[in-house]
């Protein structure tokens, strides 16, 4: 499995430097690029699952080790969409200021391509810096309507550049506001104790304040699942960070999280809960 070292060679490198680099790097000539791979199921008005990977990049929901899932999928009668957004061939080379606008309009563009699929109904799944890309998304663009978050985070983190100087995200041409890596996370970042990197980092409450995600603003049902030994970053509690949001503003849609005894994978081990939510809000 890839996704679950998201955080590892690459953000130790990222740690390490980004604390001597001052310069922005430039936008790749790939910006606004991505590549989708569509997989339909049967019949008519299907729900669209649209499925993005962590911080290894490439597109892994079209990978095989992820197949069976897939299946799983569209055994349901839902339909899905692979999204690579950064490490393919026709996207940026790093996790860079990701334009959600153009991930956005991608993802409209398709659906309304394709007439078996159900334009009403297009949920969002990711895994780590993918779960924080998806709900970025349907917070800021109500036509999605419902999340599934694989060990996400409540806040936005840094570019995965050497520089780290920049946002992971761009919102109508700007910044998404992000927590920085500060100059104390090289040491954890050195142990490779990244789980105690990201803590340090969210110490930084006003950061924190301002990097946090608006998930009250998602139009739909909203899912989280965690590992509670999480050693790549505390999941668990950015979890229940977004469970009091949406509590704190009265959320009128379902939302819940479920977190299991494991590591960074283990929500990949309970796809059979994610299903069932999909079945109950969506399908039934």
């Amino acid at each position: 499995m890839r996704w679950p070292h998201l955080l590892g060679g690459l953000l130790v490198v990222v740690f390490l430097l980004g604390a001597f680099v001052s310069q922005a790097p430039s936008l790749s000539a790939y910006h606004g690029m991505m590549d989708t791979h569509l997989f339909l199921s049967d019949g008519p008005r299907q729900p669209l699952v649209v499925a993005f990977g962590g911080g290894s990049g490439g597109n892994d929901w079209e990978r095989r080790y992820l197949k069976p899932h897939r299946d799983s999928l569209l055994a349901r009668g839902f339909a899905l969409l692979a999204i690579g957004y950064f490490k393919t061939e026709n996207s940026p080379g790093a996790l860079d200021r990701i334009s959600l606008n153009a991930i956005a309009d991608t993802i409209f563009s398709i659906a309304q391509r394709h007439p078996q699929l159900d334009t009403s109904r297009i949920i969002l799944m990711g895994s780590s810096k993918g779960a924080e890309l998806v709900l970025n998304l349907a917070s800021r663009f109500p036509k999605f309507k419902g999340v599934v978050a694989l060990a996400p985070a409540h806040v936005s983190f840094p570019a995965l550049t050497i520089a780290a100087n920049t946002s992971s995200w761009q919102y109508n041409g700007a910044e998404v506001p992000y927590v920085p890596a500060s100059f104390e996370t090289i040491v954890p970042a050195i142990k490779g104790d990244l789980y105690a990197a990201f803590s340090m980092m969210l110490e930084d409450t006003a950061a924190v304040q301002r990097a946090e995600i608006e998930v009250e603003k998602i139009n739909g049902p909203v899912l989280l699942l965690s590992g509670k030994a999480d050693d790549q970053w505390p999941a668990t509690e950015m979890s229940d960070q977004i469970m009091q949001r949406l509590a704190r503003h009265h959320f009128t849609h379902h939302y819940r999280h479920l977190a299991f005894e494991g590591g960074h994978a283990v929500p990949l081990q309970h796809m059979d809960s994610v299903w069932a939510f999909l079945q109950t809000e969506f399908k039934n």
